[in-house]
């Protein structure tokens, strides 16, 4: 039986009211993911779990990378200690619905950039400024006689689906009229199986996945990355659009990293730094970056003094990166592009002001 027309028009007012409150509390921004976050006491971070060098599980269970890092970071600016994160291993596809459903608050899994991830008609996105500066290749067999993407023409590549790894290759490819055969996987290991078992002449993603794969095979030196560059790859974090205090918090922990390297304040001497900021009040532009004059991390809902934490927790870029990518790592990747901005690179911070 309908109800009377009296309360079914009550009833859609009421739920309309309740549908414009919801989009003005949001949109005032007096609700946010990072209060849950904060009432939790826990980090929910989407990783990859199986790239050596970003996000790996580790034989004693212990994921390590430089993704992992950035979980750890955003944990100890968040609610105070970098331990306090649940992982989530994820694949490509399922990554942007963890996100979308509130399974994970962060997504910190090797993700690209793009205009269709972040703008609100697609995926309606907002990314932290990038982690890591990378471009997609292709990696053959040494002795398969390929030398560039040219010889490739009219052979199987392997692929993940769901990706911007296989937009860029088909891109790429149709740019120069070369035929070719997508053989399509839902993850990177399943990409390197196919190319270790012969499916395909070749297998794409992005190079620091390709060199983070090749670092796992049997006979690493007879496998070689070519030349060829794809594509431009900026990988970032990345939260749910729309959320601005959570995206904000996000964006300055990042930037925290990058502007301690250039502020030269590592793990090891941060108490020492901080020691001397508290002495000397001539230090304003420290002392604001540290939190002993408060009132920046107010502005983010963060404590005052969470770049303490998180340079505590995992210490400065340069260090995170060194540390997972660097020369005594089991993933060696040149910082190139990812060197800071005063040695060539791209990574730069804004002020602290």
């Amino acid at each position: 039986m309908s109800r009377p027309i009296s309360s079914r028009l009550i009833g859609a007012v009421g739920g309309l009211i309740g549908l414009i409150s919801g989009c003005a509390t949001l949109s005032d921004g007096t609700s946010s993911r990072l209060d849950l976050v904060q009432s939790r006491g826990e980090l929910l971070c989407g990783v990859s779990g199986k790239i050596p060098g970003f996000s790996f599980l580790s034989p004693e269970g212990r994921y390590a990378g430089l993704d992992v890092d950035i979980c750890k970071a955003m944990a100890a600016a968040f609610v105070g200690d970098s331990a306090k994160v649940q992982y989530r291993p994820l694949t490509a596809p399922e990554r942007f619905t963890a996100l979308r459903s509130g399974e994970i608050d962060l997504l910190s899994r090797n993700t690209t950039h793009t205009l269709s991830r972040d703008a609100a008609g697609g995926n309606g996105l907002s990314f932290a400024p990038t982690v890591f500066h990378d471009g997609q290749g292709l990696m053959v067999s040494v002795g398969s006689g390929v030398r560039s993407m040219a010889d490739l023409s009219g052979k199987a590549i392997c692929v993940g689906s769901g990706t911007t790894t296989e937009q860029n290759l088909n891109d790429a490819f149709a740019a120069q009229g070369l035929p070719y055969t997508p053989i399509k996987y839902q993850d990177l290991n399943q990409v390197v199986g196919g190319y270790l078992q012969g499916r395909c002449a070749a297998m794409t993603s992005d190079r620091s996945q390709l060199a983070s794969a090749r670092s796992g095979f049997k006979d690493p030196q007879q496998h070689v990355i070519l030349e060829d560059r794809l594509s431009k790859e900026p990988l970032a974090p990345a939260v749910v659009g729309g959320d601005q205090r959570m995206a904000d918090a996000t964006n300055w922990v990042v930037y925290a990293l990058i502007e301690a390297e250039e502020r030269g304040i590592t793990q090891a001497n941060l108490d020492d730094v901080l020691e001397r900021a508290v002495a000397d009040p001539s230090q304003a532009a420290l002392r604001r970056f540290l939190g002993v004059d408060g009132g920046l991390g107010a502005k983010l809902g963060l404590p005052d003094d969470f770049v303490v934490q998180v340079i505590r927790a995992t210490g400065n870029y340069g260090e995170i990166y060194n540390r997972h990518l660097g020369p005594g790592s089991a993933v060696t990747i040149p910082r190139g592009p990812n060197r800071l901005g005063g040695e060539g690179g791209l990574m730069i911070s804004p002020p602290f002001t």
